[in-house]
């Protein structure tokens, strides 16, 4: 099968989902490619915040999403042991973030971009190579959707797709990576009746412990373990481990029993920050985790990919208006975005050892 298009976006999450809406509505011909269903994706961030609810909102999404559902946070509790120590309630917001599944906002987006004709997703599709001409300039993709095989001829490529991309292995960019000292083990429980929308911190062992309220009644959980442990915590029994989610929130123990059983219960997340030599090669693009991994601190990460999005949609209608999608020309989104993000990641490291701060008093650290 052969395809051709404007812009071919290689991920579909939400900052490849927003992005195609954005240029689709502006006559942009554009393709999505996306290598699951678009249902049964891996662990990503579901929080935005007051930023990205403002992007949604201009262009009509929101209202769309809040449709399919969500819940807004009414606070952040920081907790040691039973002991609130501190509380954080919204100041000109009506919230303190918002939860929004992502296949809310996948569906929502998409199904808005799927009124425009010339915009297409392909799901169950994998990229397999990237196109150059005689110049070196990249011109499309090659992909296999079902075992068949795709090419699509595009104008330029935007790589959207993650962590681990596959648009930015295939154009040799290299990528710096720091670690942060710890991994987080994810498991989701039902919340109890008349658990409040919040996010809760707990300090245990030098460590954090948060407890994210999650549309459709559940709780996600996120341990932060020390980095590389995994194996060693997995030979070991289980109760101790929850013990101190326990300690903090004994309302929770026959929930958390009925649903945290053993040890396969539990997701783990590689922790790292990355960011990469260069955003932009000519006729490409990355973005969001792609060109700037973030670590789960402050839930940042959805936010930076949407503001990119955001951020590379009128720089690209302006390249096709003048027919040029040079490294140079491409370079105008790097340049506007990369000291923000390099603030952000700046931040996350802050933020994560500071964390401990929040206790001082009652700790005595």
């Amino acid at each position: 099968m052969n395809l051709q298009t404007d812009v071919c976006i290689v991920g579909g999450g939400p900052a490849g989902a927003l992005l195609g809406y954005l240029l689709a509505k502006k006559g942009i011909s554009t393709i999505v490619v996306e290598r699951t269903s678009g249902d049964n994706r891996e662990f990503r961030g579901e929080h935005i915040n007051a930023e990205t609810e403002a992007i949604l909102k201009e262009h009509n999404l929101f209202d769309k999403i809040e449709a399919l559902g969500l819940l807004k946070m009414k606070k952040v509790e920081y907790y040691y042991g039973r002991n609130i120590v501190k509380s954080i309630t919204p100041t000109r917001e009506d919230h303190v973030g918002i939860h929004i599944p992502q296949p809310h906002i996948l569906s929502a987006v998409s199904n808005e971009a799927a009124q425009f004709p010339n915009y297409k997703l392909l799901l169950n599709t994998s990229v397999t190579g990237l196109v150059q001409d005689e110049n070196g300039n990249y011109t499309g993709v090659t992909a296999k959707q079902n075992g068949k095989e795709i090419n699509i001829s595009s104008r330029v490529v935007v790589g959207t797709d993650g962590r681990y991309s596959t648009v930015r292995r295939l154009a040799d960019i290299t990528a710096s990576e720091e670690t942060h000292g710890y991994d987080v083990l994810w498991a989701k429980i039902p919340a109890p009746v008349g658990w409040a929308p919040s996010t809760k911190m707990v300090f245990v062992n030098g460590h954090q412990l948060a407890l994210f309220t999650q549309t459709g009644g559940m709780i996600q959980i996120g341990w932060n373990i020390e980095e590389g442990t995994i194996a060693s915590l997995r030979k070991q029994p289980l109760e101790p481990f929850l013990e101190p989610l326990l300690t903090s929130f004994p309302e929770l123990e026959p929930i958390v029993h009925d649903h945290i059983q053993s040890w396969k219960n539990f997701v783990c997340l590689k922790v790292f920050s990355s960011n990469a030599e260069t955003w932009v090669k000519d006729g490409l693009v990355i973005i969001g985790d792609a060109a700037h991994t973030m670590t789960p601190t402050a839930a940042i990460g959805i936010n930076c990919a949407i503001k990119d999005a955001y951020v590379l949609a009128p720089i690209l209608e302006q390249a096709l208006i003048d027919g040029d999608f040079s490294e140079t020309k491409l370079k105008e989104f790097e340049i506007e975005r990369r000291a923000e993000i390099e603030q952000q990641q700046k931040m996350q490291f802050e933020k994560e050892e500071s964390f401990k701060d929040h206790f001082l008093e009652v700790v005595g650290i």
